[in-house]
Parts: structure tokens; sequence; C-alpha cells
């Protein structure tokens, strides 16, 4: 008897229908699997045979066949076991076909005969409302994540018996319910604020104009100054998440199997910080099967790259495509995988080796060529893309000792809107521009016009410092985020003043 069993896996960040086809045919008893299956899928026999004995159900000894369609992509996904069991149930008529067709059915098996969370739920869910199925039936534990769809049912399960029950007996089980306005809501309060950080109000106030423009930053400071405080904080000040990127976001993180079980919903930008030890594979994404990688998982948030110059440089160039592009591609010989990687980079790092070079109070014991080697090992094309550079100096012992008295996050974070608004009205229209960081040269001539005491300034400065032509743009570009700030139309001499402060490693190597 043949039997349709309709499942789903993830592919990227998304997720496609598998047909989980089983046919079992008189002659010596066998189990094959065909449609590409890797190794995890493979095994399903020794999961699912004692799955089925131990929960009080006959297994058939016949000559099975199962076939998973489409043939031309590869299945690794364990959650097929459940579909593959139900496939077997229903040949031998332990199961209804009635309700077959109507409903996904994805979850790993252990010998029990119980249900053990999957990854990518969210995915999946989407991708059956999107196929027309009336429902979802997946383990428990998933049950609040692919509860996010609306329009779709999702019957939570336990074991391999409690969904042959259902399918028998739909009314058995009532549907899932989700109130997704209160789970966003609760989930979008951060556990930290920028009130908590004491000094450093020329860092904050360029994490500020950062955060208002969308802008690449770095932090040049000694150790203990405050950088990586400072750095994990910058989420808590940019725009509050829609529901749409909360929901790109969260099945970015489901595929990857990092969505702990008592959080459906990641609604506060998420906030990545790798050691310095990462490889490329695991900053951009890979492996043999592609996963998504650090610059994925920030996506619309932030990714923090402390002690910037110990990252290998090979791990650092692999970056500057999805700096420019917002997404990452990852080539393989038998899949292409396109992963968003739309996130604001915040990097720290030392002035020096031993980290005090300029600190009043510890001597630097490097020497110059120390210095100029270490900070040479952050490649140009990179500090290209970074537009604000601000010294972070050790907080004296006066600011430690006092209450803090800093703004919140809600009260900086207003501003950072009201600037976004500016930027949002200006480039409407105009396709993948959406802040100031993104602006090109053409968008420069139309929206960064300075007048003759702003262009003196800055032929003074660039004389001076011997900036680049490169800094001369993102000099231009800071400056328009600072007036936006002010809510002014035009840019002034003092806005371009600052942003030439944000300009300190240009300086320092001039």
């Amino acid at each position: 008897m043949l039997t349709r069993v309709f499942s789903s896996a993830t592919l990227g960040i998304d997720a496609f229908k598998i047909i989980v086809e089983v046919d079992i045919a008189s002659g010596l008893p066998s189990y094959s699997v065909v449609g590409l299956p890797t190794g995890a899928v493979r095994e399903s026999r020794d999961r699912i045979f004692p799955a089925i004995k131990n929960s009080k159900l006959k297994i058939p000894s016949h000559h099975i066949t199962i076939n998973l369609a489409p043939a031309d992509i590869k299945k690794e996904a364990s959650s097929l076991d459940l579909p593959v069991a139900i496939g077997l149930l229903t040949s031998t008529r332990q199961i209804s076909t009635e309700f077959l067709n109507d409903y996904l059915i994805l979850g790993e098996l252990s010998l029990d005969g119980g249900l053990r969370p999957i990854k990518g739920a969210l995915s999946i869910a989407v991708r059956g409302k999107k196929s027309g199925f009336k429902g979802i039936v997946l383990p428990k534990e998933n049950a609040a994540e692919a509860g996010l769809v609306d329009g779709l049912d999702v019957i939570p399960v336990e074991t391999l018996r409690d969904t042959a029950q259902f399918l028998n007996d739909p009314g058995s089980h009532t549907p899932f319910k989700l109130d997704i306005e209160s789970i966003f809501k609760e989930a979008a309060a951060y556990p930290i604020d920028f009130m908590d950080v004491k000094g450093q109000q020329h860092v904050k106030r360029a994490l500020e104009v950062a955060a208002s423009g969308g802008h690449n930053i770095i932090m040049i400071g000694p150790p203990g100054s405050g950088k990586t405080m400072l750095a994990k904080r910058i989420a808590t000040i940019l725009p509050a998440m829609s529901l749409d990127e909360a929901l790109e976001t969260t099945k970015i993180h489901s595929v990857a199997g990092l969505l702990s079980s008592d959080k459906s919903l990641i609604a506060t930008r998420p906030f990545r910080s790798p050691h310095h030890t990462i490889s490329d594979a695991g900053l951009i994404g890979g492996g043999h099967y592609p996963r998504p990688g650090e610059v994925s998982l920030a996506n619309h948030g932030v990714l923090f790259l402390d002690e910037l110059p110990e990252f290998r440089r090979n791990v650092l160039e692999v970056m500057r495509q999805p700096l420019e592009d917002k997404r990452v591609t990852i080539a393989r010989a038998s899949v292409s995988l396109t992963y968003p990687a739309n996130f604001m980079l915040a990097t720290a790092m030392n002035p020096c080796p031993c980290g005090y070079f300029g600190d009043p109070k510890s001597e630097c014991t490097c020497s110059p060529n120390m210095i100029l080697n270490y900070r040479s090992r952050i490649s140009g094309p990179l500090m290209d893309r970074i537009d604000i550079h601000i010294e972070a100096p050790a907080v004296n012992f006066e600011e430690l000792t006092k209450k803090p008295t800093g703004e919140s996050s809600d009260m900086i974070r207003e501003r950072v809107n009201a600037a976004r608004r500016i930027q949002q009205d200006r480039f409407a229209g105009q396709n993948n521009v959406f802040n100031n960081a993104q602006m090109e040269s053409r968008h420069l001539q139309t929206y960064c016009k300075i007048d003759e005491n702003c262009l003196n300034l800055l032929k003074m400065a660039i004389n001076k410092f011997g900036f680049s032509a490169r800094a001369y743009d993102r000099i231009l570009k800071v400056a328009r985020t600072i007036a936006d700030l002010e809510n002014n139309d035009e840019i002034k001499t003092s806005h371009i003043s600052e942003a030439i402060q944000y300009r300190t490693l240009d300086r320092q190597t001039a």
C-alpha cells in the first residue's frame, strides 16, 4: 500500500514542502530510503521501529521503500522521523487517511515514542500557511514558535501515539492559540539601559549619532574603559523592531537552533559578540551544509567585534560583502543559500598592544613600530566602512563613585527615532537606501550641500590631518546625521566640526 504524508524542512531561513511516500509491498523484510537522505535521515529506521514498538503499535515486516520528494534537494532533518512513522502506520491501516492531507507533520522520535523539539518551526509554519494546509502537527515544545503564524492550526503532540490519536480523531486535540500582540509587547523589553553607564558622555553622544544614521563605529580605549558595556547598550537606543523584523530574526535563530524553548519570539534587536578566535565560516556562515553565521544572527541588530586587531585578517575580509550588500551568499557544490545580514557593526580596540598608549595614569610599554604593526592588522577596506572613530578613555574615580545621572535609553531612542523618520522621508522611493550611512556619491551631492564656511573648515581639516577622499565622504554623512538629530535641513559648521572629531584613527595615522 502506498501512503503520502506531507512534511517540511528548512533551506536557508525558508522552508520547502517534502512529500514522504511510504510503500509497503510483499517480499522479504527490508527498509530503504531514497530522495537524497543524509546520515540523520538514513538512521531514522533505528529510531522509528523502537518508537513504534514502545508505543504499543504494530511494526510492519514487509518490503518498505521510503521516497522523499523532491529528490534533488538533500534531506538532513531528523524531524522527518514522525512523518515516516505515520506513513508506516497508515500503510498498515493503524491510522486513518481521512485527515492526513490537511496537515504538515514533523518531529524527531525518541526510542520510547516521545517527540523531541525541532529546528526551524517558524519557517515551516510559514511554508504550511503559504501551501494552503489547514494546520501543522509538531512537538509540544515548538508550539509557541509555530503559533506566531496566524491562520494556521497548530497541533502540539508529545508522543507518536498521541499523534496517531489526533489523526484518527482531530476533535481529541485543541489547536494551540497564542496572543501575538501581548507576546510581542512582553518580549520587546531590554534588561539593560544606557543610564547604567557612568561617565563617557562623549562616547554616548557618538553612539547616538551612529544609531541615528546607521553608521558603523569603532571605540578606541584602554582595558576597563567600558567599551563592551557601551556596545551592549547600542541595541537599546535603536528604533524598536517591527513585527516583520522580529519574525525574520526569530526565523534565523530558529533555523540555527538557538531559540530557547521559553522564548518563542525575538522582539529585541540582537547583540552578537563573537570571540576573536572565530573562523570565517563561524562569522559569515557555512559548513558542509550551510548554517547562518554571526553576521546573520545579528540581522536587524548589532554585531560587536571586541579586540578588533586580534581577529584573523581573512576573517575580517569576508565581512566586506555583507557590510555592503546587507546579505551573505554561501555557495556549495550542492546548494547556494542567501542569508540576510542587515546589521550595525560596532567594534572596539586598544590603542596599542599593551592598551595604555595615551593613558595619563598608566605607562605604555610599546614601541612605535609595535603600535604601527598592531593597528595595521585592520585592513584599509574594512576601516573605510567604519564611519565613526571615537576615543573611550579610562573613567576616573569620581565618576565611578557617582550615582548614574545620564539619560535613559528611552530618552535617547526618541531622538534616534525622530532622526530616522527624517531619513525615511528623505530616501522614500529610493532602492536600497534607508539611512544616511547608505548614501553614495550622488546622494551626497543632493543631500549634503554645504556653504562656504563649512567648505573652508573641511579644507583646513583635510590639509592639517591628511584626510583621504573616503574620510571626506564619511564626514559629510555623519554631519548630515548630526543635522538630522537637530532637525536642521542645512549642514552647519558645528555639525562639520563634530563629524571631524569622529575620525580619530585618521588623525593619528596622518
